[in-house]
């Protein structure tokens, strides 16, 4: 899109306003975004020179937890909520490297994200990924819908990378999560990453980043962040930023505005 965005934009994409998972692919490198996109994400590393790296510490978090949970904890079932644009290692990439026959099931209600899951979301041919349009606002209609696919009777992990900042009221966020766990069995897992509230030029370049008429995205605190695992068996190093958690290399200096995640349990 880069390249030639006036040519190749698809019918129903808004490309007036700043989109976050295409900012997301731009700041990792990807082309799915337009001149819009690339305009917000300059503005926003101006304040915050190290989000390329942050935009990095997340996908990297998102590999390190699949493959513990594909590894150690024995999971074969991921219900992958809010996927944004696929990018690099993405869940059933991972996953499936670690156990072929995992089931993936993608949910996001992007026309952009609808379009490029149906071209390059694929599967290893002893398991199964599967693409499915629904809000996250809808846990029910989530868990219905992916139940066609998943077993809810065996474990299951629940991720939800970086989306819960879309949720304007913790209140709704935090009952959004309950209503998603409500529907896994024992020994089922929940992994959830989230921006943080930790560097005041971060907070002010998503401020701005708000203002521009995109969907807002709700920085929050460590505890509020915490919060959401309420009720689960929290997984050691507990809610930590991002590089913190199980680090596969020693972890150096990272930046002040990295998001925070953890792994829990349901019990």
């Amino acid at each position: 899109m880069s390249t030639s965005d006036a040519q190749s934009v698809p019918a129903g994409i808004d490309t007036s306003v700043p989109h976050s998972a295409r900012i997301w692919n731009y700041w990792l490198g990807g082309k799915d975004n337009y001149q819009v996109d690339r305009e917000a994400g300059d503005a926003y590393r101006r304040t915050v020179p190290d989000i390329d790296a942050m935009a990095r510490a997340s996908r990297y978090f998102l590999t390190r937890s699949i493959r513990f949970l594909a590894g150690e904890a024995g999971i074969r079932q991921f219900l992958d909520v809010g996927t944004g644009l696929p990018t690099v290692d993405n869940t059933h990439e991972v996953a499936q490297r670690v156990a072929p026959s995992s089931k993936i099931v993608y949910v996001d209600n992007d026309p952009l994200i609808l379009l490029h899951a149906q071209a390059l979301l694929t599967s290893a041919p002893e398991g199964v990924t599967q693409y499915i349009d629904a809000d996250l606002h809808a846990p029910e209609t989530v868990l219905a819908e992916a139940a066609k696919t998943l077993d809810f009777s065996r474990p299951t992990a629940l991720i939800l990378s970086d989306v819960l900042g879309h949720v304007a009221d913790f209140g709704v966020a935090r009952n959004i999560v309950r209503r998603l766990v409500a529907g896994l069995c024992p020994g089922s897992y929940l992994m959830l990453s989230h921006g943080a509230a930790t560097d005041p030029e971060l907070i002010a370049a998503q401020d701005t980043y708000n203002d521009t008429g995109a969907v807002p995205y709700i920085l929050r605190s460590g505890e509020q962040i915490t919060a959401f695992f309420d009720g689960l068996e929290l997984l050691e190093p507990g809610v930590v930023p991002m590089p913190e958690w199980r680090p596969d290399v020693q972890v150096g200096d990272y930046p002040a505005s990295v998001g925070m995640g953890g792994v829990a349990r349901v019990p």
